[in-house]
């Protein structure tokens, strides 16, 4: 069985830099595979006008200021950069971090940020659309960078659409993040289609890592959920920690379970 592995989101929001750095060290230091920050310009909960920091330059500072955990975005909006230079960002960051980045992608959705910043808002089905004509551009230019990536860098790609997005997931993503459910009967019929998108393809859904993402104030119930979503095919579990606390108390419980579960 794939190895169960346990990532921890930093909400990039309501906090200083100084404490979310803080806080993506102390999760390396307790043992957490991967960080993750989310990529929007303003707060998704609590105060909308409140502080919030944008999400590759952060990763770059998260790069620079860890030495072994995996970090990404989870997940870049394909609408907020152009794909040739969001390849050349990954490369950058990549080597920044000696090789521990993760591309997260996803179409996007908050209008806010759309609006706020000047992008065509479109509908989620022309989003759809650009992501599917990003992902090819992305890959093919990694290659034709100078220096080029020190890795093949892992390609994650976010979403549940059953008819445009899972079909994207089963052709281009080493890693599939499903969706944020409160149980597992809410993400058992996408974990279906995947399997579906991927036998009419020819490639086996276990080469595709599964993520699915946990609340900030559901981290305690939901590890009572962990062996239902690995039952699934779920093998990642995205952590959710929001500021200004970035509170950690609940990651060692689901690193000792993770612990159990992969010496199994």
């Amino acid at each position: 069985m794939t190895q169960i592995r346990i990532a921890v989101q930093i909400h990039p929001q309501h906090g200083s830099m100084a404490d979310l750095l803080n806080c993506a060290r102390r999760a390396e230091d307790l043992g957490a595979d991967i960080v993750y920050v989310w990529d929007h310009f303003y707060p998704l909960y609590g105060n909308p006008d409140g502080e919030h920091f944008e999400c590759w330059t952060t990763l770059a500072a998260i790069g620079a200021q860890t030495s072994r955990i995996e970090f990404g975005a989870l997940v870049t909006s394909n609408s907020y950069r152009n794909s040739n230079l969001l390849a050349d960002m990954a490369r950058t960051v990549d080597h920044i971090s000696d090789g521990r980045l993760i591309l997260g992608i996803g179409s996007g959705w908050k209008q806010r940020d759309y609006d706020e910043y000047g992008y065509p808002f479109g509908t989620a089905g022309s989003r759809l659309d650009a992501l599917a004509e990003s992902l090819p551009v992305i890959v093919n230019r990694y290659p034709k960078l100078i220096p080029p990536p020190t890795r093949h860098i892992p390609l994650l790609i976010a979403g549940v659409g059953h008819r445009k997005t899972l079909p994207l997931v089963a052709q281009y993503a080493d890693a599939w993040h499903a969706a944020f459910p409160d149980e597992p009967a809410e993400v058992a019929g996408h974990a279906a289609r995947l399997r579906e998108c991927c036998d009419a393809i020819g490639r086996d859904p276990t080469s595709i890592e599964w993520s699915v993402g946990l609340q900030p104030d559901a981290l305690v119930r939901d590890l009572t959920y962990a062996d239902a979503y690995v039952k699934l095919g779920f093998t990642q579990f995205t952590l959710g920690v929001g500021g200004p606390a970035f509170d950690l108390a609940a990651v060692p419980a689901w690193l000792a379970w993770r612990d159990e579960r992969n010496a199994m």
